[in-house]
C-alpha cells in the first residue's frame, strides 16, 4: 500500500513540475535529459541484448553437445 501511495506522489509530482505554467516548468530540461540520455540508454541496452544473443548461442550449442552425447550412450 505505501509503494502505492508513493508512486502516486511521485506522478503528481512529475505532472507538477514538466507542467509549462507550473512554477517549476522543467518541461524544456526534461526533453534536453531525454534527448541527451536517449544514445547511452540506447547503447547500454544493445549491449545487454549482444550478452544475451551469445549466451543463448552458447547455450543452444551445449544443449546440442548434451543431446548427440545422449543419443551416443544409448
Amino acid at each position: 500500500m505505501v509503494s502505492i501511495i508513493l508512486g502516486i506522489i511521485f506522478i503528481a509530482f512529475t505532472v507538477f513540475a514538466v507542467l509549462p505554467m507550473g512554477p517549476l516548468a522543467w518541461g524544456a530540461e526534461v526533453i534536453a535529459f531525454l534527448k541527451g540520455g536517449a544514445p547511452v540508454i540506447a547503447a547500454f541496452i544493445g549491449l545487454i541484448c549482444l550478452f544475451i544473443g551469445a549466451a543463448d548461442i552458447k547455450d543452444k550449442k551445449e544443449a546440442k553437445k548434451e543431446d548427440a552425447a545422449k543419443n551416443d550412450q544409448q
